[in-house]
Protein backbone atom coordinates (compact mmCIF):
# COMPACT_ATOMS: atom_id res chain seq x y z
CA UNK A 1 0.00 0.00 0.00
CA UNK A 2 1.62 3.48 -1.24
CA UNK A 3 1.72 6.17 1.38
CA UNK A 4 -0.05 8.88 0.44
CA UNK A 5 1.58 12.46 1.17
CA UNK A 6 -0.18 15.58 1.74
CA UNK A 7 0.94 18.84 1.28
CA UNK A 8 1.45 20.91 4.37
CA UNK A 9 -0.71 24.25 4.31
CA UNK A 10 0.08 26.39 7.49
CA UNK A 11 -2.76 28.18 7.42
CA UNK A 12 -4.62 25.47 8.42
CA UNK A 13 -3.14 25.84 11.91
CA UNK A 14 -2.99 29.55 12.12
CA UNK A 15 -6.30 29.84 13.00
CA UNK A 16 -6.16 33.00 15.48
CA UNK A 17 -5.21 36.26 15.32
CA UNK A 18 -2.28 35.27 17.84
CA UNK A 19 -0.75 32.32 16.34
CA UNK A 20 -0.35 34.77 13.36
CA UNK A 21 1.35 37.52 14.73
CA UNK A 22 3.62 34.87 16.46
CA UNK A 23 4.98 33.76 12.68
CA UNK A 24 4.63 37.39 11.48
CA UNK A 25 7.24 38.42 14.63
CA UNK A 26 9.51 35.63 14.24
CA UNK A 27 9.88 36.35 10.54
CA UNK A 28 10.84 40.05 11.31
CA UNK A 29 13.07 39.12 14.30
CA UNK A 30 15.14 36.27 11.68
CA UNK A 31 15.98 39.38 9.00
CA UNK A 32 15.29 37.26 6.83
CA UNK A 33 13.23 38.80 3.43
CA UNK A 34 12.80 35.66 1.90
CA UNK A 35 11.10 34.02 5.62
CA UNK A 36 8.93 37.91 5.65
CA UNK A 37 7.33 37.63 2.64
CA UNK A 38 6.68 33.95 2.90
CA UNK A 39 5.03 34.63 6.65
CA UNK A 40 3.28 37.80 5.47
CA UNK A 41 1.56 35.18 2.59
CA UNK A 42 0.47 32.65 4.77
CA UNK A 43 -1.12 35.02 7.17
CA UNK A 44 -2.46 36.81 4.07
CA UNK A 45 -3.68 33.89 2.59
CA UNK A 46 -5.17 32.66 6.15
CA UNK A 47 -6.79 35.82 6.60
CA UNK A 48 -8.60 35.89 3.02
CA UNK A 49 -5.95 36.97 0.34
CA UNK A 50 -8.36 38.32 -1.91
CA UNK A 51 -9.43 40.93 0.70
CA UNK A 52 -6.26 41.46 1.57
CA UNK A 53 -4.65 42.30 -1.94
CA UNK A 54 -8.03 44.94 -1.68
CA UNK A 55 -6.98 45.98 1.16
CA UNK A 56 -3.11 46.36 0.33
CA UNK A 57 -4.43 47.91 -2.94
CA UNK A 58 -2.41 45.42 -5.67
CA UNK A 59 -4.26 42.50 -7.18
CA UNK A 60 -4.43 38.80 -5.82
CA UNK A 61 -1.78 37.41 -8.22
CA UNK A 62 0.48 40.33 -7.59
CA UNK A 63 0.44 39.63 -4.11
CA UNK A 64 0.94 36.06 -4.55
CA UNK A 65 4.20 35.88 -6.77
CA UNK A 66 5.48 39.00 -4.61
CA UNK A 67 4.89 37.31 -0.56
CA UNK A 68 6.30 33.57 -1.87
CA UNK A 69 9.37 32.61 -0.78
CA UNK A 70 11.03 33.91 -3.94
CA UNK A 71 9.01 36.63 -4.47
CA UNK A 72 10.48 40.21 -3.15
CA UNK A 73 8.05 43.06 -2.46
CA UNK A 74 8.68 46.15 -3.03
CA UNK A 75 8.49 48.33 0.07
CA UNK A 76 5.07 50.08 -0.78
CA UNK A 77 3.51 46.48 -1.38
CA UNK A 78 4.95 45.45 2.56
CA UNK A 79 3.65 48.24 4.39
CA UNK A 80 0.21 47.76 2.44
CA UNK A 81 -0.01 43.90 3.28
CA UNK A 82 1.16 45.03 6.65
CA UNK A 83 -1.89 47.43 6.85
CA UNK A 84 -4.16 45.41 5.74
CA UNK A 85 -3.64 42.72 8.24
CA UNK A 86 -3.95 45.81 11.28
CA UNK A 87 -0.10 45.61 11.41
CA UNK A 88 2.28 49.00 11.25
CA UNK A 89 6.18 48.72 10.24
CA UNK A 90 8.28 50.35 12.71
CA UNK A 91 12.15 51.07 13.11
CA UNK A 92 13.71 49.53 16.51
CA UNK A 93 17.56 50.34 17.01
CA UNK A 94 19.11 46.70 17.38
CA UNK A 95 20.73 47.90 20.37
CA UNK A 96 19.69 50.65 22.12
CA UNK A 97 22.26 50.92 25.10
CA UNK A 98 24.96 51.10 23.20
CA UNK A 99 23.71 54.07 21.23
CA UNK A 100 22.68 55.79 24.20
CA UNK A 101 26.47 55.00 25.97
CA UNK A 102 28.18 56.16 22.01
CA UNK A 103 25.91 59.81 22.78
CA UNK A 104 27.18 60.12 26.43
CA UNK A 105 30.90 59.43 25.72
CA UNK A 106 30.83 62.02 22.20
Amino acid sequence: MPLEIVPFDATEFLDTEESQTHLIEDAFESGDAGYIAHALGVVAKARGMSQVARNAGVTREALYKSLSEKGDPKLSTLIGVAAALGYKLTATPVDASAREDERRSA
